[in-house]
């Protein structure tokens, strides 16, 4: 009983979500959708072994806060870069970062916002020695990347996730 009353609430968006995508409130859409949401529901711990849990919310939050931030200083950088052209100097190129951060929540969340940033693409990661490969648009400060990656992304979620 537990169980279902924790799968309840995704089991309630699915069912919402089957709805609307079949526009229809109909018996059969209402008995197939809750039936289906339910399995789904059900099912979705198993596929989820590893568990997480948001510790340092005041350290999530600041950290959403760097990358908003950072997420508007690249594009305005990317945009000079695609107005002005060659004339701006940038020198593409990939970026080796070794990281200390072993938590796969954590390097999804890393994942997400090297990805989220203009100008910056998650290219890369070796598990056995740990580290990022980054595609960066203008690779002209690579020990500043990679300062910010490991001191302003990395350690808050090390923080958080480890």
């Amino acid at each position: 009983m537990k169980r279902l009353l924790h799968a309840l609430p995704l089991a309630c968006l699915l069912l919402i979500l089957w709805l609307v995508l079949n526009d229809s409130l109909s018996t059969g859409h209402l008995l197939l959708g809750t039936v289906i949401a339910l399995t789904l529901a059900l099912l979705a711990p198993i596929l989820r072994p590893v568990r997480s849990r948001l510790s340092h919310p005041l350290t999530a939050l600041r950290l959403a806060w760097h990358v908003a931030v950072d997420i508007a200083r690249s594009n305005r950088d990317v945009g000079r870069i695609i107005l002005l052209g060659a004339r701006v100097g940038a020198h593409p190129g990939f970026l080796d970062i070794p990281l200390r951060i072993r938590d796969p929540h954590g390097l999804a969340a890393l994942a997400c916002i090297v990805t989220f940033t203009p100008g910056t693409v998650w290219s890369g990661h070796d598990p056995e020695r740990n580290v990022l490969t980054l595609h960066v648009l203008d690779l002209s400060d690579p020990q500043g990347l990679t300062r910010i990656i490991q001191d302003r992304y990395e350690r808050p979620l090390m923080e958080i996730f480890e």
